[in-house]
Formats: C-alpha cells, structure tokens, sequence
C-alpha cells in the first residue's frame, strides 16, 4: 500500500505542490485576519452556573471588568505643585477617547441640602483648579469629614491616592483597547515626570491588555527563533542549504495552515493557542528529520534517487504518520473536556499536528525529485563518531548491564515519586509573571493599600420587584451594613461598596455634613431622606442619584454588594468564599433572599478548576488513545506494555521534579504531561517500527534485532530529540512563568524519554521475549 502510495505522490508531483501552493496561499488569507482574545472567562463552560451568574450579573448591572485604577504614595501629595498635576492628571485622564468617568480626591463631592427644590447638591470638594495651598489645607478638612471616601480613593494610613478610571466596555473588546491603554499610561507618565511621584497602575483592563499584546508579540519570536534554532541543526546535521530550506518551508507552511485553521474555526489568539505555532515547529522539524534520513541512508546504500523515494516514504510514511497521530492525541484531548479555551487549544492543535504530517507527505518527495542527489558531504553525519560510540556504549548497557539499568531506574522513580507527593495544585490570575514585573509590582501596591483590584460582586436578590422600594429597603441595608462589617475584619479585600454606603453618605449630607450622621437611616429618617434620592431635573447634577442607581436593578429586586480583592490564589479564595457564605447565610434568610457571589474572581476561580480538571482528564484520554494506536499497530499486547513503561517513566520524573523545586500545578504547567506524552511516544514508534521491520531479516533473532535497531535508529533519535529539546527550550526565554515551566520541564521530559527508549525500552524487549528465537510478535 504504502509503495503504490508513495509511486502515486511521485507521479503526481507537480500537481500535488501546485494544489499545495493554492491552498497555503488561501490559508495566509485566514491566516491574516486572525485576532486576539482579551477574555478570561473563556475557560468555563458556557453552561455552568457560576458562569451563568456572571452573565446574568452582568445583564444587571453591566461589566465588573472596565475599571482601571491609578496609585500614587507620598506624604506631599496635597502640596500646592503635586495637587495641581495631579487635578491635571485627571482633566487628560477624561479626555481620552473612550474614557467614560474618572473618579478621585480632585473631583471628589460633598453633598448639601438644597431645602427649596428638596434634593441634594454635589458640590465638588476642592476648586476645578486651586491657585493656593490655602485653598487645598481649607478643601483637605471638608474631605477628612467624609468617611465614604475614606480607604475608598486614599489610605490615610499609608498616604496612598488612586484614580478610578472606567473604560468603555466596547472598546475593551476590542484591539483598539491597547490604544485607550497606551494613552492612559502616558498620562500617568507625565505625572510623574512633573511631580517626581511614581504611578503604579493595575485592574483587569491593563492586565488583559498587557497580558494578550505580550502573548502576540512572544507568539512571533517563537516562531522566529525555533525556525533560527531548527535551522542551525538542520544546517549542522545535513550541512546543505537546499535541505534545510526544504524543511523550514515544510514547517512555516504548517504554521500558516495552523493560524489559518484557527481563524476557520472561528477563535482567537489565546495564551495557550498562542503555543500551537511555534509547537507545529517543533513537531514538524522531525518529520523531516525522519524522512530524509532514511533517503539518505537508502540513496546512500543503492545510488538509485527514485527508488531511494520511493523507500524513504514507503517506510517512513507510516512511522511519520503514527508519530503525528500520537503527536496529535497527545493535543486533541484536550477537546473533549469542557472547557472553552480547552476545546479550542485542542480541535486547532490536532489538526494542525496532522495537517503538518500531510505536508511533509506531499512537499518533501515532490521537492527532493526536483533537487540535486546528496553529495558525500550531506551524508556524513550518518557516520558521525561521536553518535556512534555513544550508540555502541548504550548497546554494551543494554547487553551486559541490565540489572543495574533496572535499579537506576526503580531508584529515579521512587526519588520521583517522593517529589510527587509535595505537588501543590494553586493558580493566579497574575501567576505567571515574573515578582519584579511592573505589573505584578503594582498589583502588589494597591493590594497593601487598598485590599487589591480584583472584582468580586455580592448580589441580593429580594425574590420580589420593588423588593428594594421604599421603605423595605431598610432591613436589607441592614444586613448589607452589617456583612460589609464583617467583610472590613477580613484581610485581603477592600471595603465593599454597596447602595449602604451610599445613602449613609446621604445621611451625612441631609444632616449638614455631620459626621456622626455617617450610618443607615432608620423610618423617620427616610421620611424625609427619600425625597432627595431622586433627581429631579435632567441637569446630570444628582450624580449620586445615578450611582446609587448603578447598584441596584431597574424592577428594584436586586441589589450588589462590590469589592475588590487581593489575588489571594485558587487555594485561600475558596476558604475566603465559604468564610463570606456562611456569613450571608446567617445573615439573609434563604426563603426571602437569594445570594449570589459572582464577579472575575469567581470565574477565574471556576476557570482555573476546570483548566486543571480538565487538563488531568485529558491525560487519561491520552494514554487510552494512544495506547490503542499503539496495539493497532503492534497488534502485540507485550509490545503494548513494553512501549507504555519508558514513556510513563518521564512523566513521573517530570512532576517528581516540580515538586521538589516547588512549581505547582496550574493551567500553564499541567499542559505539559499529555503534550509531553504525545511527543515522547515518537521515539517510541520510531524505535519499534524499525525494530519490527529487522526482525525477518535478522532470522527473528531478538538479540540481533535489538542491536540493529538501537545502531539504524539511534542516529535520528537523537537528531530528532536534540531539536524537540532545542525547541522547546525557546520557551524559557518566555516573559511568563508558565511558559517558561513549560520549556524547561518538557525537555527535561523529552531528554528522559530518550533515555527510556533508547536503553530501558531494549532491555525490557531482550527480557520480555520468549527463549526460542521464533516469531512471537
């Protein structure tokens, strides 16, 4: 089958590249209009409650996620110069296309009663633009006698100030968000510059921004520098310029199918789909390697170029093939858990793994018919020296040490199974960023000064409309004030802003500014304070009016409670959230009120729980998948188990290792076991199909087999594992701690799984088969 095969894509060369041309062309159009996802709500499925709260949250009361916020720390932030940038800061902030509010200290207002037209002034607390300290020190006593914005818009204790900025939700979802970013940190820049006070900026819009720009740029230098790195080998190992151009076409056209098959399906750039070009690279570079091995061994043994062809794809068709198949299970799994961003990591990465298979298939015998016979000195690293001692001292151990061979390794795994059992399994949202990142630095600084920018939302839903109007608003403000106090003994979150803290504040400014009035009114009071909740005029003047209305739902059902909150990890939260649970709970009772906890918080929370869920669940499928393909291609369930132990063994060493250097399991890490698996069996393949094929030839004598095959398939093997290793160790140069993991660990994987098979996997054949030298496979 596979020789007619192989005649048929020699026949049909010409016609097979030109098709292949059209639709690579065809595919760089795709390819071109591909976009970046700025979503971290991607990774639930889009059926599960918590997600379905959020959406419905969201419905409600609109984004939990567009607010951006600006700090600053100094003890003369109220001298007369600082100020003055300071109010300009936020003048420029508001200018800014798409910026649709900014709140801080310079714009911040108190309220006075105005008793003839019965409503609430918003008067703003310091002058648009102060011309004298005198002006500040007389404004700064009126803002001290407001506890609502206390540890809201400035820390007394810390001498901490920060600007709230709130982006246009529209531009955020889209690539013009980077823009309205840029300016906004120029702004801030220019602050500094005047004032010599350093900004610290966070909240999900600049992390997301930040986060997908960094991923797009990393994205090319993979790509550019595993194409550099495998070419370097290429051109090392075959010393001929058409050869390593041939392959790097090979792989750059399995790129372009790859972002093109991204676009097809509909998805974006993601930071896990950001991996699968420079992953078609990695895994692309061996399908070469092995094809044109084997053409230059078998043009090397005959001199004939077309029958050399013919061979090289009627042998290594199918050891390519099963490879890209183990290569692509090892990815598609991750398709059939539930998660979102999962899915589409695994549909495009399969397919792409495969796709690249069906390329090489296509473009390398058809190119290599075209070109020149190898000269004598691109085959000279058949007959390196260096590869073929080391090859002939893996055979002596194979041969002579077996027994020590077996306790080295029981040794390494139980060393790895010791590691193992101190895995963690933690994530944060900023945890792959370096701790001296500015924006894992800044995050830090309104953590210790303001609880943290995270969102999370309490939601209370009265289960009746016009459950919130009137006067039965009191015994849920209530409740509110009291959960808010209990939210202010925790650590790690700010003081909740609620429809409470609001009509306090009216409290305080219906009674003159007094601030022993700061507390809930009871039903006296609202006989009198409900009539200057409403605006009455179109003026815009009631703001507050608009910002109580933001906390509350138009049917006056349900109301939310807003915090933010420290990136505490997928550990403490869960802790935090049931402490907050049990507490609302007590406080509202379930027959009359519904509480819900939702907000980005949450959904990371769900989101890296299902990554990681996921992600072990796929590991699983893995091995299945595989080891099917395995046994179809054997069809022997000893040479089933046999090829299963050496591939296993790498993973256990692997997560030993994370464990005793403490890298814990999290949606970047865990990615490397199936994805490691997928490739590592590789070798596998390559070392049995070989092994199967010298078997008649060596009288089914296993011993005689075992030594022909570690000598014909050592060479590419390790050719082959030296450029998966170089590849992924791109990876390290990575901005984000995950990649990073996940460059070092799966070379440290693959360099083990080479080890396996080249020595472990020969020696469990030698002392799995039968006595008799007869065919057992």
């Amino acid at each position: 089958m596979w020789q007619r095969l192989a005649k048929l894509v020699l026949k049909n060369r010409l016609l097979l590249l030109v098709s292949l041309c059209i639709a690579t062309l065809i595919m760089g159009f795709f390819a071109s209009r591909i976009q970046l996802s700025y979503e971290f709500t991607n990774a639930i499925p889009l059926d599960n409650p918590k997600y379905e709260d959020y959406l419905s949250f969201r419905k409600k009361f609109g984004d939990d996620g567009n607010v951006l916020v600006i700090g600053v720390k100094t003890k003369d932030f109220f001298q007369l110069k600082n100020f003055k940038a300071f109010q300009k800061l936020n003048a420029e902030l508001k200018r800014i296309p798409y910026v649709e509010d900014v709140l801080s200290v310079a714009n911040a207002v108190n309220l006075f009663k105005d008793t003839t037209d019965q409503k609430l002034e918003a008067i703003p607390i310091f002058p648009n633009r102060v011309q004298s300290q005198t002006q500040i020190d007389s404004s700064l006593k009126v803002l001290y006698t407001l506890p609502f914005y206390r540890s809201l818009l400035y820390n007394p204790n810390t001498k901490a100030y920060l600007v709230v900025v709130k982006i246009s939700k529209e531009i955020l979802k889209s690539k013009g968000r980077t823009k309205v970013i840029n300016e906004i940190i120029d702004e801030a820049k220019k602050y500094s510059a005047t004032t010599n006070v350093q900004t610290h900026i966070s909240g999900l819009p600049l992390i997301r921004t930040e986060m997908a720009d960094r991923i797009a740029h990393e994205m090319k230098w993979f790509v550019i520098g595993s194409l550099l790195l495998s070419a370097l080998i290429l051109l090392l190992m075959f010393r001929s310029v058409q050869t390593m151009a041939l392959s790097l076409l090979v792989v750059i056209t399995g790129v372009i199918w790859s972002v093109g098959i991204m676009q097809i399906f509909g998805y974006k750039i993601t930071l896990l789909s950001a991996l699968i070009p420079p992953l078609v690279v990695v895994i692309g570079i061996p399908n070469c390697i092995y094809f044109l091995n084997k053409y230059h061994s078998c043009y090397r043994k005959s001199g004939d170029k077309n029958q050399s062809l013919v061979d090289m794809v009627s042998k290594m068709g199918i050891v390519t093939l099963f490879c890209n198949i183990t290569a692509a299970i090892g990815l598609a799994v991750f398709a059939l858990t539930k998660s979102p961003i999962l899915k589409e990591f695994g549909e495009v990465a399969g397919v792409s793994i495969m796709l690249v298979f069906v390329i090489s298939f296509i473009l390398l015998p058809g190119a290599l018919s075209y070109m020149k016979v190898p000269g004598k000195k691109h085959l000279k690293y058949i007959d390196v020296k260096f590869i073929t001692t080391l090859l002939l001292k893996i055979e002596h151990w194979v041969f002579n040490h077996r027994k020590i061979v077996y306790v080295i390794t029981l040794v390494v795994i139980l060393f790895s199974l010791l590691g193992m059992y101190q895995l963690k399994t933690e994530a944060f949202i900023v945890d792959d960023l370096p701790k001296t990142d500015k924006i894992y630095t800044d995050l830090k600084f309104f953590e210790n000064n303001f609880g943290g920018v995270m969102p999370l939302e309490i939601v209370i839903d009265t289960k009746k409309r016009n459950g919130l109007a009137g006067a039965r608003i009191l015994p849920v403000l209530t409740k509110m004030d009291s959960l808010s106090m209990y939210i202010n003994t925790q650590g790690n979150m700010s003081r909740p802003l609620s429809i409470a803290e609001g009509i306090k504040f009216v409290k305080e400014g219906f009674y003159e500014g007094d601030s022993s009035n700061y507390a809930l009114p009871n039903s006296f009071d609202m006989a009198f304070i409900g009539d200057y909740l409403h605006p009455k005029d179109d003026t815009g003047q009631n703001k507050l009016a608009k910002m109580l209305s933001s906390f509350m739902d138009t049917a006056r059902e349900s109301t939310r409670m807003s915090i933010s909150m420290a990136d505490v990890g997928t550990i403490k939260l869960p802790i935090i959230l049931d402490s907050l649970k049990n507490r609302s709970h007590y406080l509202f009772d379930s027959s009359k009120y519904k509480v819900t906890f939702t907000g980005a918080s949450i959904t990371f929370l769900e989101g890296s729980s299902f990554i990681i869920h996921g992600l072990k669940e796929s590991l699983l499928w893995a091995f299945l998948f595989i080891a099917l393909c395995m046994l179809y291609l054997f069809k022997s369930l000893r040479i089933l188990i046999c090829s299963l132990i050496p591939n296993i063994i790498p993973l256990i060493v692997t997560a030993g290792i994370m464990g005793w250097i403490g890298v814990r399991l999290k949606p970047s890490t865990v990615l490397i076991f199936s994805l490691a698996l997928g490739i590592a069996i590789d070798v596998t393949i390559r070392f049995l199909v070989n092994y199967k094929q010298e078997l008649p030839s060596s009288n089914f004598d296993i011993k005689a087999t075992v030594s022909e095959t570690i000598k014909h398939t050592g060479l590419s093997i390790i050719y082959t594992s030296l450029v998966l290793i170089s590849g992924f160790i791109i990876f390290c140069f990575s901005g984000f701690g995950g990649t990073q993991s996940l460059g070092w660990l799966t070379s440290i994987t693959l360099f083990t799984a080479t080890l396996t098979n080249l020595i472990l996997l020969p020696v469990l054949l030698l002392d799995t088969a039968k006595k008799r030298n007869k065919k057992i496979e």
